[in-house]
């Protein structure tokens, strides 16, 4: 428990210390030093509840500094992330707002774009989930996107809140490192940005349509759309495990009595698809995983749509 303790705190105090790196590094490298001490005062009984007690109290004053950071919504923020959505909901109509829309010359040269627009939740066809793949089958980045009537998608992708200048870690991610951010996007954009100009490493899209009743989707929706306002309100942080593309999906998923059991497939993320088709949620038209993933890959068919106005209509198979 010691070694558990004195590990995070040093982890903390590293990624979430003081802005000096100086600083920081002194202060992480000192509580790294208490721990050790802590640990082999256990060894002599004289010393050691004295020791003990008093690595209690400054791994509190340390719980305590942590609790005090708060998330913000006023940082200095990466242009694609700048900009919060929110929605108006008036019964079966939602409006949303701040659309992302960008027109890509590269991954990271762009035009900023958004519009407003309104869904008509009585005219929702489906729900699809995208998975993105750049480093092996067990990862992936998942999204949903939400089908209405007359080709109109409207993609939300949970992720991670970036600073000018602030690159993506998997390890930061567990620390206060970065605020919860719901993209909400055209398939244009968030789709588009995937299969056509992220080369480094690239990566492979996949898009698989939910089977279950419409009504769950709806209601999916407004759950997405009462968690981008919330947000909008009162940031939240981003975190590696808890808090994720695909443990948020989850958790907006139990607003449907039918959801799905935890599974540790859902922290595998790239497994996700195949454990939806497992448990029957996959719309698979009779075929096995493996010609259901080879028709989901989309790369090729939004290469070649590119910028069209039908993009989401061209990606996906008849």
């Amino acid at each position: 428990m010691t070694a558990a303790a004195g590990g995070w705190g040093m982890l903390a105090l590293a990624y979430s210390g003081p802005p000096d790196d100086a600083l920081r590094n002194v202060l992480a490298a000192a509580f790294a030093l208490a721990s050790l001490a802590a640990l082999l005062a256990l060894c002599f009984r004289r010393w050691r509840w004295r020791v003990i007690a008093a690595y209690l109290v400054l791994f509190a004053l340390l719980v305590a500094w942590w609790r005090g950071i708060a998330p913000s919504n006023d940082r200095d923020w990466q242009a694609d992330v700048a900009v919060l959505s929110h929605a108006t909901i008036e019964g079966d109509m939602v409006t949303v707002h701040n659309i992302r829309n960008f027109d890509y010359r590269s991954e990271t040269d762009y035009a900023p774009a958004y519009y407003d627009k309104r869904f008509d939740l009585r005219r929702l066809e489906g729900v699809d989930v995208v998975a993105v793949y750049w480093m092996g089958p067990a990862v992936a980045h998942v999204f949903l996107s939400f089908a209405f009537a007359g080709d109109d998608h409207l993609a939300i992708s949970i992720e991670a809140r970036k600073e000018k200048g602030e690159g993506y870690s998997t390890s930061r991610g567990f620390f206060r490192q970065y605020e919860l951010y719901y993209v909400v996007a055209d398939e244009r954009d968030v789709i588009r940005l995937r299969t056509n100009y992220r080369h480094d490493p690239p990566e492979d899209v996949y898009v698989y349509r939910l089977q279950g009743a419409l009504e769950n989707g709806q209601k999916l929706f407004l759950e997405y759309m009462a968690k981008i306002n919330a947000l909008r309100a009162v940031p939240e942080f981003y975190n590696t495990l808890t808090t994720n593309c695909t443990t948020n999906i989850w958790f907006h998923s139990r607003i449907n009595p039918q959801h799905l059991p935890f599974s540790w497939k859902i922290l595998a993320s790239g497994y996700v698809p195949e454990y939806l088709y497992e448990q029957g949620r996959l719309d698979t038209g009779g075929l096995p995983f493996a010609e259901l993933q080879r028709r989901a890959h989309v790369n090729a068919r939004a290469r070649a749509a590119d910028a069209a106005r039908d993009f989401s209509r061209r990606i996906r198979l008849p």
